[in-house]
This record gives C-alpha cells, structure tokens and sequence, in this order.
C-alpha cells in the first residue's frame, strides 16, 4: 500500500493504514487509541487510524500515511526509543564505571609487574595469574548493566501494563511528581458502557421500553446497543427479532419489532422525523449532567421514553485517589467528554481540577500551564491523550 491509494474497509475489518475518509458512512472503534469505548462516526472528510477497528458501514479511504509513518508505528518508536535512552541515574554510572575501569585495569598492570619484577619464579606466571584475579575480582561489568538492564525491564513490564514512557529520564523523575493529570474514560472509569436506567414517557412503561429497545438493538454492534442487550438479558425480558433493521450513523438506528416501527438514538434523529422530545428534555439533562448518555425511543412516530447508558467508574478508583491525596498529589482531570459529565465525576471522586472538552493539543497546554507554575506535573490516561 502507498500513499495516494484507494482501500475499502468492510465492516468488522481493521483499518489498514492512516487514511481519510472518501466514501460511506460508519462507526470506527478507535479505545486502543483514545481510549474512548464509544465508537466514532466516520463520513466523507473526516482522518481515519491504523489498526482501528471499522464497525458498522463499508468505507472507501484514502491512504496518507503508512509503514513507519503511521501513528501506530510511531507509537512503537516511543517503546524502543525510551529503551534505548538513559536515565540520569545511568549516565552518573557509566561515568562511574568509566574511571572504575580504569583504576582496575592500572591496579592489574602494577600487579603484573610487581610480581613478574619481584616475585618468586615463575614470577610472570604468578604475575600474569595475579592480574587475571585483580580483573576478575573488580570487574566492573555489574555497574555498567544494572542500570540500562532496570531501564529496559521498567519501560517494558510498563508497556505490558499500558504505560507508555517516551523517555527513561520520566521513570526517575516519577519520585518529584507533585501533580497528576488524569484522561477520564478508561483510566478512572471502566472504559465500557453500562446500562443506567430507563425513564418512560406517559403512557408508557418502563418493561415495554426496555424490551423495544433492546429488541431493535440486537441488529447494532454499537456498545451502547451492547449495554442495553445485556441488561434486558440480565433481566429476562423476551426480545423479538427486529426487522428492516437501520443503522443510522451518528444518529442511531431503526427497525420494525413486534409490528411497530422504532426509533432509537439521539435528538437530532428525533428532529430529522418531527417526533416532540420536549416531554423528557428535563429527565434526559439530568442524566446527562450526572455522566450518561442518553437514547430517545420513539415508537410509531410517538417519543415513549429514554434510556441511559453510563460509563461507571472502576471499583478501584476512589481508593487509588484517596492514596495519590496521602502522597500529597493534586488530581486534575483532563478528558474530551462534555464538561458536564466531567463535573460529575470529578465531584464523585473529589478531584482537585476539572477539563471538559479538551482535545489532546488543549492537554498539552494544560500540562505546561501547570509546569509554569512551578510544578512537576505526570499525564496518565489508556489512550493517545
């Protein structure tokens, strides 16, 4: 493959290379990235990532970078490069170990010819013998490797882990950090949508909703679909089969169950088929302000409720912020989510600094704000943040 040239990605297959958007319309999985568990609508114009996973519709892109020139790849390049640099630690060793040398290999010459001068015969044997000790002794082979050897075994068990380190220098300056910056989804949150509730609209019940819904969206892949199945399931709700089953990309889906024609998915899909959503408005903001998403569903051209999905936060992370505040560490969260949902996580886990919608090159600015006030700030997030 070469730059210029035309793909077509199937849904369900990886992205092949670095590309832009020239035909169709999808939804494009890019958590091993951003670390965002929602997928990413993709029309005409818009970047595409290697190895990002394709979801719902067929696209036709246009390779722009590929090889060692792709983002992935670069990200490798971060892994080795940070290997192969030296820590502070390492480059006072191998001064260290530089002069050591030295001092042996001299300590060994004067040896051999003490005892190859003045020594009793075979003088030079035992003078030769004696310098052959005095290396193996002092050999300072140990000081040399220790260093790079802790270097290389850090940088890699925390890539195992999903830690990136760009350069060895950041594992030793770990210990001055006073400030941590944190991405939202993945790092303090599961990184994968559960279900929330389901809000009826008069007339309605909230069964009923829950089972349309999840009837309709056992033709999606979308995790948000995914989340709803999986509640309905866990329920034991009875699902029925969708037919002329939609998926409408950025907006939702649509389908037929039971005899009923559905809608499911956003405003702006109840907008475009002049369905009312005003009865819910007060119900589908408090849901957002509190970190859900929310899912309007019309059945026969009538709003009958909305259902929300949430991303929850880890079971582990309140404990991990309670003991980053003991080490003395102020928490700032930096994530690309609407500022409301990131208030209300932030207020949940008692977070010291709150960012919403911030894209990567806001972080960066961030992160150097921070660093002209004179601290030492580290960045962690599951993804390109």
């Amino acid at each position: 493959v070469q730059p210029g040239d035309r793909l077509r990605v199937r849904p369900g297959e990886k992205v092949p290379v670095d590309g832009t958007v020239l035909e169709g319309r999808s939804s494009v999985d890019e958590s091993m990235l951003t670390g965002e568990p929602v997928p990413l609508a993709k029309v005409a114009g818009d970047k595409v990532i290697g190895a990002t996973l394709n979801s719902t519709g067929a696209l036709v892109i246009r390779a722009d970078r590929v090889g060692d020139d792709s983002m992935l790849a670069q990200i490798v390049q971060l892994v080795a490069q940070a290997q192969r640099s030296r820590a502070p630690m390492q480059r006072l060793a191998d001064k260290v170990a530089f002069w050591f040398v030295l001092a042996v290999l001299a300590v060994a010459l004067l040896t051999l010819l003490g005892w190859g001068l003045f020594g009793p015969e075979p003088a030079w044997t035992h003078g030769v013998l004696s310098a052959v000790a005095v290396l193996i002794i002092a050999c300072p082979c140990a000081l040399g490797l220790a260093t790079p050897m802790t270097i290389m075994v850090a940088t890699g068990r925390a890539a195992q882990q999903g830690v990136l380190f760009r350069d060895a220098e950041a594992i030793e300056a770990l210990r001055k950090v006073d400030t941590l910056v944190v991405d939202k989804t993945g790092t303090l949150t599961e990184g994968r949508p559960a279900f929330h509730s389901v809000v009826p609209a008069a007339g309605f019940n909230p069964s009923d909703v829950l089972r349309w819904a999840a009837s309709l969206d056992q033709g999606s892949e979308h995790p948000l679909a995914a989340a709803i199945v999986a509640e309905a399931q866990a329920r034991g709700v009875p699902l029925s089969t969708p037919d002329d089953f939609d998926s409408l990309t950025g907006m939702g889906v649509q389908g037929r169950v039971e005899g009923r024609a559905l809608l499911l998915g956003n405003a702006a899909l109840m907008q475009e088929h002049d369905i009312a959503a005003n009865a819910l408005h007060d119900d589908a903001e408090q849901l957002r302000a509190g970190g859900a998403s929310v899912m309007l569903l019309a059945v026969d051209g009538q709003l009958s409720g909305l259902l929300a999905v949430a991303d929850p936060i880890k079971a582990s992370t309140p404990e991990a912020i309670a003991q980053l505040h003991r080490a003395g560490l102020q928490i700032v969260m930096a994530t690309g989510d609407g500022s409301a949902t990131a208030r209300a996580v932030a207020a949940e886990l008692g977070l010291d600094q709150v960012h919403g919608e911030m894209r990567p090159a806001d972080k960066a600015e961030l992160v150097r704000r921070l660093q002209a006030q004179g601290r030492t700030v580290a960045m962690a997030g599951d993804g390109i943040n």
